[in-house]
């Protein structure tokens, strides 16, 4: 009931406090990122990037509460979320408007560093949507590995203190003491190549390649390019989320439909594609740098939306079982 009166003071709110358009489930997604899909171990689709995701046979079986079931293994990156990293809080760039912030200038914007200084500490709020975009355009709809849920904002850190404090949030990743060093910091250089080659390296979960540390897990960074610094506390939240149990891992075990809890990410899985305030037409591994797809994304005028708002269409990796159920014989 909560999340229904949400939507329905933003649509209140639209027309007063609209800079652009809603998204486009249509136009405004990568469709080619779903690929390369891999049916029964023959890969097809090609978006230019090699297939992540833990398959490892082409037949499955599988044992739960319905019997037996046995098919075929299916994995493909699915179109699961809207993720926006906003710098004004309550602004919503996936529907065009905000709400009135109680607390103006409240953790808004960045901060320059001291004089003589050039590094510049930003701060993020982001929001997640649960979005069934091959349901709401009608794809798919016989496929049973799919998002099940309706459209909805699942999540927004304007109301969670943790994202808002370095500090609280160490109640959810002390580990951040440990890694947080100069030392484990020069690891990320490999990541970042990696990145840019083809996917990050997950066993070094504290990097994000060229898009700097995943720790603290809040909407503080300290990167000069806003468009970097917007996809690293996008990439934060869903690390944090996972930490929590709110997210579950779609792309390890294909008898699980909802996913498997994974405290620490598994960042192969994931991807993004930027929408606001330009819309893009490739899905960036999580630590790539910008200097290869950020050009041009982050326009003071011309764009979709409004400069320094981004929303990013994010894919995660889906396998499944397509499978038979034996004891419906």
């Amino acid at each position: 009931m909560t999340r229904i009166v949400v939507f329905a003071i933003l649509l209140l709110c639209a027309a007063a406090n609209s800079f652009a358009g809603v998204i486009n489930p249509v136009t405004d997604v990568c469709w080619r990122c779903m690929f390369p899909m891999t049916t029964g171990g023959v890969s097809w689709g090609d978006a230019g990037e090699p297939a992540a995701g833990n398959v490892t046979t082409p037949v499955c079986t599988c044992v739960g509460t319905s019997g037996v079931r046995i098919g075929v293994t299916a994995s493909f990156n699915e179109h699961a979320w809207l993720i926006e990293s906003v710098k004004t809080p309550y602004y919503f760039p996936a529907l065009g408007t905000k709400l009135n912030n109680t607390s103006p200038g409240y953790n808004a914007g960045d901060t320059r560093g001291a004089t003589g200084q050039h590094v510049r500490e930003s701060f993020h709020h982001v929001h997640q949507y649960t979005f069934p975009v091959y349901g709401i355009v009608g794809l798919f709809l016989d496929m049973p590995c799919l998002e099940q849920d309706s459209f909805d904002l699942a999540y927004m850190t304007e109301v969670d203190d943790m994202w808002s404090e370095d500090l609280l949030a160490m109640l959810i990743n002390p580990e951040a003491l440990a890694f947080g060093n100069p030392v484990t910091q020069m690891s990320c250089i490999s990541d970042a190549v990696a990145a840019g080659a083809g996917y990050p390296i997950d066993s070094l979960f504290w990097c994000f390649g060229s898009w700097g540390s995943s720790y603290p897990l809040t909407g503080t960074t300290v990167i000069d390019d806003p468009v970097t610094a917007a996809a690293a506390t996008a990439s934060r939240m869903i690390f944090k989320l996972g930490r929590e149990g709110a997210l579950w891992d779609t792309g390890i075990d294909e008898c699980s439909s909802r996913g498997v809890l994974t405290p620490f990410m598994v960042k192969s899985h994931y991807k993004f594609q930027i929408a606001r305030p330009v819309v893009g037409n490739q899905c960036v591994p999580i630590g790539r740098t910008a200097l290869l797809w950020g050009p041009g994304k982050n326009p003071i005028v011309g764009g979709a939306g409004k400069v320094d708002e981004f929303l990013w269409v994010a894919t995660r990796r889906r396998v499944c079982c397509v499978a038979y159920n034996l004891t419906d014989q």
